[in-house]
């Protein structure tokens, strides 16, 4: 009876020792985006147009993400100094980072590189959108890569590479293209089998998903299946997610952010549902994805959920539009819906697949106001009159009208100079020719999968404005209680604003400006914040 309570006793301690090695290897990890990411040894992270996938650890066997994407010059250029915007993209490398968590990274040396690139063609004018697929039946890694005008094909027998020249494909002969539009690796864990989903090259008004296997003892695209023929689509990605298959893309709208669109079918070659058109993804529309276009999706299969990641590319390098070059986001479903949850920052846990909205959070929406493209109110693509997340209410003055030369301007672009001071190239820009009484503002609620929750708030923000107003006030409001912060006397310097202890109740609050302006009145708001006590 002794030795039965002895061993009993020794398998509680076990048991217990489980739990908490469990307990504190299943943690969750911030994800803060609109920000640079830095490696754990502190590098900067350099990784756009790429993807996620999990590999064997070539010494350990331990399965890893890996983490693959473009390095280019102008992204170091950027970091350095956010105040200019970059046209021009000079590739410097193939980058490849792993990760146990997908929160904390390392640096592997570069898995292609320039010089691999300049010995076998050196005109080379575009690299980027690239994956990664292991290729069984040659025991290969396989990247796929657009090339000037041609996908490229390099292989390794290590998921870190060197990748090595392996062949160029002419898209022709199955397109009728020799360049995809835009492109991305997706694999079907279920099965081992990798994808390239693709556009056509010319408009890209047709998303196509091929095969990635070999013939001829060659690495190749196996078939050519159309999935969509209708409004041109690029920032094509894919992802699994209970049984069925999703296919994203956003619009053409160059390095500038999107809608995040997708499809859905029950079987990989489709049908893809709705047929040739579209939806746009529930959450992402007021802030067009995070200020992202779509990039590749990662799936969290943990003990407790699966969690789909949104990996969105941010061409701050490119369009000036916010820092940071990634952004992620957890998704939820409702049915067979994707719903797209816009966060500053969130926890995720690996281990267990669930996830939480962080402390820090910032519950505003285009926050920095990048989301627009154009001057607004816009004649052209998208047409709008207003300020994406944002509404304009009117008491007096010109009204807001597209093509109304008299309407006045509700974005205005930041100079190097502001940029020193402020985020991106664009903030909130309140003015008129005439005496004007005007309210921008923003509705922030709970939505069917993040809660605001009730409790205390403070509301930031950076302003610079002339002395032509007789009112000018940040206001917060929820439950019928409104608390205001008024604007005092200042040159045309950037200061910020800060409103404390707000109430929020009921999950609800209204946050914006009022301005009460005469003839000439300018008033410039951006970085905007409201977040939890």
């Amino acid at each position: 009876m002794k030795i039965l309570k002895k061993r009993q006793s020794r398998l509680l301690v076990i048991s217990l020792m489980l739990i908490v090695n469990t307990s504190l290897f299943a943690q969750f990890n911030n994800i803060k985006n609109d920000q640079f990411w830095n490696t754990v040894e502190g590098k900067p992270i350099y990784s756009q147009g790429g993807g996620i996938f999990r590999f064997a650890d070539e010494i350990t066997g331990e399965e890893k993400y890996y983490w693959y994407g473009v390095h280019y010059k102008e992204a170091e250029l950027f970091r350095d100094n956010p105040t200019m915007t970059y046209e021009r993209n000079h590739f410097v490398a193939v980058s490849c980072y792993t990760s146990t968590d997908l929160v904390n990274w390392t640096e592997e040396e570069p898995v292609l590189t320039k010089a691999e690139i300049d010995k076998n063609y050196p005109r080379t004018g575009w690299m980027g959108r690239l994956g990664v697929s292991y290729v069984k039946e040659l025991k290969k890694y396989a990247l796929l890569i657009q090339h000037n005008n041609q996908v490229l094909i390099t292989i390794a027998d290590k998921p870190t590479g060197p990748f090595k020249w392996h062949e160029r494909l002419d898209m022709t002969d199955r397109i009728g293209t020799p360049n995809t539009g835009d492109q991305s690796v997706f694999t079907d864990y279920d099965t081992g089998v990798s994808y390239l989903v693709y556009s056509y090259g010319s408009g890209r008004n047709k998303i196509y998903i091929s095969e990635i296997g070999v013939k001829d003892g060659k690495v190749t695209l196996l078939d050519c299946i159309q999935i969509f023929k209708g409004k041109g689509r690029e920032g094509n990605c894919m992802f699994k997610y209970n049984g069925k298959y999703y296919v994203f893309a956003s619009n053409l709208y160059g390095w500038d952010s999107s809608y995040a669109y997708y499809l859905v079918a029950d079987d990989i070659k489709g049908p893809y549902k709705p047929t040739n058109e579209m939806l746009i993804t529930p959450g992402c529309m007021d802030d067009f994805a995070h200020i992202t276009q779509t990039g590749f999706f990662v799936n969290v299969k943990g003990t407790e959920q699966e969690t789909v990641v949104y990996c969105g590319d941010r061409w701050a390098n490119f369009a000036g539009n916010g820092l940071g070059y990634n952004q992620w986001m957890p998704m939820s479903f409702e049915d067979n819906t994707p719903y797209f949850n816009s966060l500053n920052s969130w926890n995720l846990n690996e281990t267990s697949g669930e996830w939480q909205v962080a402390n820090d959070n910032n519950y505003i929406k285009n926050a920095s106001f990048e989301a627009d493209r154009r001057i607004i109110p816009s004649p052209v693509k998208p047409i709008q009159a207003h300020i994406t997340g944002w509404v304009t209410y009117v008491y007096q003055g010109n009204a807001v009208v597209v093509g109304d030369s008299e309407s006045p301007q509700l974005n205005y672009f930041n100079t190097s100079e502001d940029r020193k001071t402020v985020v991106g190239e664009k903030s909130l820009n309140i003015e008129d020719k005439v005496t004007f009484k005007r309210k921008v503002y923003q509705i922030i609620e709970s939505s069917p999968f993040v809660d605001l929750q009730d409790g205390i708030y403070n509301l930031y923000a950076k302003v610079k404005h002339n002395l032509k107003f007789k009112a000018l006030k940040m206001y917060a409001e929820s439950g019928g209680v409104q608390k205001s912060y008024f604007g005092k006397n200042e040159t045309e310097n950037w200061y910020t604003i800060t409103l404390e202890n707000i109430e929020v109740k009921n999950g609800k609050v209204e946050v914006g400006f009022y301005a009460y302006g005469t003839a000439g009145g300018s008033c410039q708001i951006d970085d905007v914040v409201l977040v939890k006590k």
